[in-house]
């Protein structure tokens, strides 16, 4: 496919931070003809480095996802009374909600800058704000191409002017963690296709759309609506290359399970999952605040993941969910693409 990616199909395995995506899935959507994303949020930039070298010796193009910092401070009595709501869940797998936030908000922005700077990839996308102009610049610089995540036109017209060369249109329906500038703001209902004809018009640059995709009609719809690639994510996470826990693959196929909703009360920025116990109990008195809120809740997540409890953990999903089969990333990649 020529333009903003190289790859043969119009179809990007999307970034998915915290374990599903894995050196195994990015080869599997290499093999594909598909474009893919290692995920760099939660990594060391020594961890992120191994992954890059890796791919790089699979051939083909790639692009690695960063989490731009941004504001994400929570008042400490705020903090405090979460903790203390969120203690007996904790002490159900022998856990600790920790009272004192832990505050690493930059998810070392700086190294892992560093790190694509000397050792540059085709594609580098960027997540939760914009970082400097000149950081932009300096990615370009050396030969990668810069998308930056967008929600809304408003963010997209500040993309453009920021200087990057293509954007991520994310629609609400998509599952993990919005890109939204502003994690106070309300999400809107908009559908992928639509947000992409805003974003449209209100800027000239290329499109990867993404939100909500659960078949091929969806990705044709993306792409008629002016869409240069489809990312999928959520359709990935139950195949055999996925990292994704076993309990969140489960869930993904459990009937009981029969809506997403956002979230913000595991990490305390907004993110769409499959509707749990967790949720109805806690996103009313949930604090925004990321990354302190991701730092509370994690261990009771890992827990969770491991005594295979899906009330408690995170289960990142877009609307799509129930489309989401077994089997290898590959052969999803392939079916998407059957009837473009």
């Amino acid at each position: 496919m020529a333009g903003l990616l190289e790859s043969e199909l119009p179809i990007v395995a999307a970034p998915m931070a915290g374990g599903p995506t894995t050196v195994a899935l990015a080869g599997a959507a290499l093999r594909a003809g598909a474009f893919p994303f290692l995920a760099g949020g939660y990594k060391t930039a020594e961890a992120l480095a191994a992954e890059v070298r890796q791919v790089r010796e699979l051939g083909g193009a790639f692009g690695v996802n960063l989490f731009v910092p941004g504001p994400g401070t929570v008042d400490d009595a705020t903090f405090r009374a979460y903790a203390a709501e969120l203690a007996p869940e904790a002490a159900r797998f022998g856990v600790e909600a920790n009272p004192v936030p832990v505050l690493d908000d930059d998810d070392a922005w700086a190294d892992k800058l560093a790190l694509l700077l000397a050792e540059p990839v085709p594609v580098v996308s960027l997540t939760f704000a914009l970082p400097d102009v000149r950081d932009i610049a300096a990615l370009r610089r050396v030969g990668s191409r810069v998308l930056a995540t967008v929600t809304t036109a408003t963010e997209a017209r500040a993309a453009r002017d920021a200087g990057v060369d293509g954007l991520v249109v994310q629609a609400p329906a998509a599952g993990g963690h919005s890109g939204t500038f502003d994690p106070l703001r309300t999400l809107t209902t908009v559908s992928a296709p639509d947000l992409v004809r805003e974003v449209q018009a209100a800027v000239e640059l290329p499109i990867v759309a993404g939100g909500g995709v659960a078949g091929s009609e969806d990705v044709r719809a993306l792409l008629q609506a002016g869409a240069e690639a489809v990312a999928v994510g959520t359709l990935l996470l139950r195949t055999t290359e996925s990292g994704a826990s076993q309990t969140h693959k489960d869930a993904l196929a459990n009937p009981a399970f029969t809506e997403t909703t956002i979230t913000h009360a595991f990490t305390g920025r907004p993110a769409r999952g499959l509707r749990n116990d967790f949720i109805d109990r806690h996103e009313a008195t949930a604090p925004y605040g990321y990354p302190a809120i991701h730092h509370l809740t994690r261990p009771l997540r890992q827990a969770a993941a491991k005594a295979g409890d899906p009330d408690r953990l995170h289960l990142w999903a877009g609307t799509g969910f129930q489309a989401a089969r077994e089997g290898s990333a590959g052969d999803v990649i392939r079916g998407l693409a059957e009837a473009l």
